[in-house]
């Protein structure tokens, strides 16, 4: 049940997890109930409930480390990213990368040996392991995967070229080595501003001087493109959409006209 109590930016807060309750910080507007999406909010988080996550925490920290320890001792190519527990104390969740299958039962039983909390190893990607540890971007802000992210949309190198981004690897990727994130957040509305503009390497018409050319670069925020104009016409940056047309109709306009005369 949700709780009904009015949190802020910044609370601290007893949260549903996917894997069971955890204490999460108030980052934004709170889901509406019913949206069936986990991250909601049970209750604020209490003296108890901070006193059990720190000690929770310190006890993974430790188990973290043990478990490395033991991996490297086995000689086992695996890396321990992190060892949580839910804040019930229940389920404890072993996160590892590794670039082949591996038989982890000897870690297993390590963790059986140390815990009573029924033990879950899961393997991630480069994503989470982003989201788990916390990195900078390139805008020098904290990752959005490790600040707010609940969950990764795909993010496909169609998104870069659909917002005129350079299809630079190095510009394009986050701290993770993957496409960032936040290419997906405006890309609707770049999707929807395209549908204004006419294709990249069609041919157009400038309506008052009649220069025609190809159109080589968009601007959806401007609604404007840039020509590579022809016989001479040079290169004209920035056209407005507005006052071009398709060189098609140029023609059957000068065709009309001559016809007239």
């Amino acid at each position: 049940m949700l709780t009904e109590e009015v949190h802020v930016v910044g609370d601290r807060v007893v949260v549903q997890g996917k894997r069971g309750p955890e204490v999460a910080t108030v980052r934004g507007e709170a889901e509406p109930e019913g949206s069936g999406r986990y991250g909601m909010i049970l209750r604020a988080a209490g003296p108890a409930d901070l006193a059990d996550w720190q000690r929770l925490e310190k006890e993974g920290e430790d188990l973290k480390w043990l478990l490395r320890a033991r991996a490297r001792d086995r000689k086992l190519p695996v890396k321990v990213v992190a060892v949580e527990f839910t804040l019930d104390g229940a389920l404890v969740t072993v996160s590892y990368s590794a670039e082949e299958r591996l038989e982890l039962g000897p870690l297993i039983q390590d963790m059986r040996d140390q815990t009573r909390a029924r033990v879950n190893f899961v393997a991630i990607g480069p994503r989470e392991q982003a989201q788990i540890i916390g990195a900078l971007g390139a805008c020098g802000r904290e990752n959005c995967s490790s600040n707010h992210l609940q969950e990764f949309a795909p993010v496909s190198i169609r998104m870069a070229r659909d917002q005129q981004l350079p299809l630079n690897p190095e510009k394009l990727s986050g701290p993770c080595g993957r496409l960032l994130c936040c290419l997906q957040y405006e890309h609707t509305q770049y999707v929807e501003l395209l549908k204004e503009l006419p294709r990249k390497n069609a041919r157009v018409c400038h309506t008052e001087s009649g220069a025609c050319g190809k159109v080589v670069k968009l601007h959806p925020l401007t609604a404007s493109v840039d020509v590579l104009g022809e016989a001479g016409a040079g290169y004209m940056q920035g056209v407005p959409v507005s006052a071009l047309r398709p060189a098609k109709d140029a023609a059957q306009g000068s065709q009309s006209g001559s016809s007239n005369d």
